[in-house]
């Protein structure tokens, strides 16, 4: 079995080729290839398919060719993964898959877009868009919706916080001003109402960052993730806190500067539409025996 490893800002991927989707691809194998001592290590598999060729692709192929299968490294699937995204663009473009065009440009403008042309992508929360900026990837995705509050319980902490949708769920609580952000255990995960998240939540802990040029505001961010515990980073996470934080400055639109333990990502929000911004980095490719694998 052929694979790439990515990351993006430190949020890690196992990438697998199967553009005919021929592969047999288990819950119990995403585990065993997402294991960091068993296996190759990730936060999740992004499998490369052909929308065509997937059930759940099948319906945007014809404005997209790929479409991202990603799971998480429980095994579970994710409707949606911002950084898995421009990993995944990243792979298309490097591998030659793939070309970006200038008529597949969304109308929407954004500081984090470049003069350069958009990739198009089916994902199971629906067609986003990636444009590559250098070393850094760009996606558009829809613009976050916050639609409910909600309380999370760490410990004997319990934060409220803004529910968001960004084509999965997201809860941000901001921290008190006496609470440090690395003073967080985040080996459990957080107690939420599975009333208002039924299918489980990325759960994002935030304070205020130093003034940043360019940006309207600056967060710094930890978050834990459904299926896949405390990661380095989170983009769609990130995108949640940005349309807090943007929020919370009495913003509609804006930029937003969010810090999290793997580095730097840029969000954008726009009338209609929310861009992720950040390195995207391919690091080994090789082959793996699967049989070696513990499922």
């Amino acid at each position: 079995m052929e694979f790439t490893k990515g990351h993006g800002t430190g949020n890690d991927f196992v990438i697998l080729p199967d553009p005919d989707g021929t592969l047999d691809l288990t819950p119990g194998l995403v585990a065993a290839l997402c294991d960091r001592r068993r296996g190759l290590g990730g936060d999740g598999v992004l499998r490369v398919v052909r929308a065509a060729k997937h059930p759940e692709g099948v319906a945007l192929a014809g404005e997209a060719e790929w479409f991202m299968d990603y799971w998480n490294s429980d095994g579970s699937f994710a409707e949606m993964c911002g950084n898995g995204a421009r990993v995944f663009a990243r792979y298309l473009l490097d591998r030659s898959l793939a070309a970006a065009s200038s008529s597949s440009s969304s109308s929407s403008s954004s500081s984090s877009s470049s003069s350069g042309g958009t990739l198009p992508i089916a994902t199971r929360a629906g067609l986003v868009r990636a444009r590559v900026e250098g070393a850094d990837v760009a996606v558009e995705m829809r613009r976050p919706r916050l639609y409910d509050t909600a309380t999370a319980t760490l410990g004997g902490l319990t934060l409220p916080g803004a529910a968001v949708d960004v084509g999965n769920p997201h809860l941000v609580c901001a921290l008190p001003a006496a609470l440090e952000l690395t003073a967080l255990d985040l080996t459990r995960a957080p107690e939420v109402d599975a009333g208002t998240f039924p299918a489980g939540v990325n759960v994002e802990f935030t304070t205020p960052g130093e003034p940043v040029t360019g940006a309207d505001a600056h967060v710094l961010m930890r978050v834990y993730e459904r299926g896949s515990a405390e990661t380095l980073s989170c983009g769609t996470g990130a995108c949640a806190v940005g349309a807090v934080a943007l929020r919370d400055a009495g913003l509609d639109a804006g930029t937003v500067a969010v810090d999290v333990p793997g580095g730097r990502l840029t969000v954008t929000v726009t009338a209609d539409s929310c861009w992720l911004s950040g390195p995207a980095v391919l690091v080994a490719t090789g082959t793996l025996t699967p049989s070696a694998l513990t499922p």
